[in-house]
């Protein structure tokens, strides 16, 4: 257990979170999502737990900027050193217009327990809606009995996927893994 965790800290530094949201944000120019929208989406998607939100969505565009799309959906996760998450959502971008989206993942790491969740995840440097349809990389981490609330930060292909979730179970960990994105629900996380 102590060889996974270190090799997840010689991992994370490798994914170019900061550096690859920076480069294709451009505040203002009508294709990105100012945090005042997003938040009052999210306020209306998530309800009671908006404070909190309002929160991680500010934190995620002082470190990345304004995503020139986001995902609205729900998930549900469990994990047992392994893991999977299901997931499904609306992608809403500015000139592409909207589209149902479907998610799944397995993870492996120091992580145990199961959750549902609300999820708002902000798109960064999508070039084309097709484009969402692929794996992106990450490290999570959550700590929560009940109920809980999370951001993290997956990427690939200089696109980066920031999941905020709410949620509600009992979830202790530190993982690695992926989302799948595909335009139909499947049932295989590979």
């Amino acid at each position: 257990m102590v060889a996974l965790l270190a090799l997840l800290l010689l991992v994370l530094p490798a994914f170019p979170f900061r550096a690859v949201a920076q480069q294709a944000t451009r505040p203002g120019d009508g294709s990105t999502y100012s945090t005042r929208e997003l938040v009052g989406s999210g306020h209306r998607f998530f309800g009671s737990v908006s404070r909190g939100l309002a929160l991680t969505i500010e934190e995620a565009t002082r470190r990345w900027g304004e995503p020139n799309g986001y995902i609205l959906g729900q998930e549900a996760a469990g994990a047992f050193v392994g893991g999977l998450r299901y997931g499904e959502g609306v992608l809403y971008t500015r000139n592409a217009g909207d589209r149902k989206v479907f998610w799944q993942g397995p993870s492996v790491g120091f992580d145990f327990g199961g959750d549902g969740a609300r999820t708002m995840m902000l798109v960064y440097q999508l070039p084309r809606v097709n484009d969402i349809y692929q794996r992106f990389v990450g490290v999570d981490g959550s700590a929560y009995l009940v109920g809980g609330f999370g951001m993290t930060a997956l990427t690939a292909n200089n696109i980066l996927v920031v999941p905020i979730r709410a949620g509600v179970g009992a979830r202790l960990g530190v993982n690695l893994g992926y989302l799948k994105f595909t335009p139909e629900s499947t049932w295989n996380p590979f």
